[in-house]
């Protein structure tokens, strides 16, 4: 049987950092409105991030870091990972990337 590192594992759902930051606002009793108010959000597009369906943008995790102090290198990083994963699952850029490698190994 082939062991597997830690470093191999993928995990079974991409995390979207929106996730992180929707639950430290749960921690701290704090509301998405109120948060997305006070820091001239608009509640929609917020919300949207929280719910994993809009990107954590630079400024956005900045922004993130002032208020809540969570780092922005972090979020990025997350956001990042996230896009890999999904990527990664993609079955037409899976077909493309291996027309690619067949390419790649007559070079």
């Amino acid at each position: 049987m082939e062991k597997i590192t830690a470093d191999e594992l993928k995990s079974y759902r991409p995390y979207h950092p929106g996730e992180l930051l929707k639950d430290e606002l749960k921690y701290r009793h704090l509301t998405q409105k109120t948060v997305a108010e006070q820091l001239g959000l608009p509640y929609t597009a917020f919300n949207e991030i929280l719910n994993g369906r809009r990107p954590v943008t630079t400024d956005f995790a900045l922004f993130m870091e002032a208020a809540l102090g969570v780092p922005a290198y972090l979020l990025v990083g997350m956001q990042t990972d996230y896009n890999l994963q999904v990527a990664q699952k993609d079955s037409k850029l899976i077909k493309r990337l291996a027309q690619i490698r067949k390419v790649a190994a007559a070079l």
